[in-house]
């Protein structure tokens, strides 16, 4: 009787439905905000975006291609699982290897806009990983490859067993989670380092840009609150469909 007790009934299904719905309807307004906010911080309060003949606008693309990638492709990827969970699994494992595949993409291109701005600085190279935020950076963007070939090899190769892949799940679902949240605080530090730098002792004076600045931080605090209540809430996870449990059972 328990049993019967637990299952909800139709109007929880679709109260809860409308609510899984808002949260990815808002996910996806957080998202693509931060990437408006960004691009017109880099765009027009940074002067715009060149590469080699430039190097200083070429380090705008560092933080547009960043949050781009590790930040709103990302989120995406992680919750492709909760959006399509009434799909067969191998189209849902090919987009959420496919939109990972693409945040490499952004970040290695956003990776090299800011070595090349320190590199190749006309005043003389300005050293390379010294501060908080690229130490996050960089462990951010190591432990996402490695999470990435892992997780490729994995659940999308056929040699690994049922047994391999139930026992790795949690592990790569909590470095998932995990790894977003560090790339979100990555980028915090990251805006606070540049707003600092280039505003100075204006950034006390709430002008124009040090307000974006500032709006675009809680932007991301809000995608990051979003993204990790989609995922960690169990009314919101894939439930194996019938075929897929018929070939569990025979494996």
């Amino acid at each position: 009787m328990e049993k019967y007790d637990s299952i909800p009934s139709l109007g929880e299904q679709q109260t809860s439905l409308r609510v899984f719905t808002f949260l990815v309807v808002l996910a996806q307004i957080f998202g693509l905000t931060s990437v408006v906010l960004v691009a017109v911080w880099m765009g027009h309060f940074r002067e715009g975006f060149a590469w080699h003949d430039n190097v200083t606008k070429e380090f705008n693309y560092h933080p547009l291609f960043m949050i781009i990638g590790m930040v709103f492709l990302y989120g995406n990827a992680i919750i492709a699982y909760r959006i399509f969970r009434n799909d067969k699994k191998i189209y849902i494992k090919l987009l959420h290897a496919g939109l990972q595949a693409l945040v490499l993409v952004f970040t290695g291109v956003g990776l090299k806009a800011v070595f090349d701005s320190h590199n190749l600085n006309p005043k003389g190279p300005i050293k390379n990983l010294y501060s908080l935020h690229s130490w996050l950076g960089l462990t951010a963007t190591v432990l996402f490859g490695v999470q990435w070939i892992l997780g490729f090899v994995t659940f999308l190769l056929p040699w690994c067993g049922s047994q391999i892949r139930a026992f790795f799940k949690p592990i790569h679902v909590y470095f998932g989670a995990g790894i977003y949240l560090l790339a979100i605080a990555t980028a915090l530090t990251g805006m606070t380092e540049k707003a600092n730098f280039a505003l100075g002792a204006d950034y006390q004076k709430s002008t124009p840009e040090g307000l974006l600045v500032n709006v675009l931080g809680l932007f991301l605090v809000a995608l990051a609150m979003t993204v990790t209540f989609i995922v960690v809430n169990p009314n919101y996870k894939r439930q194996p469909l019938p075929e897929e449990e018929t070939i569990q059972l025979t494996q």
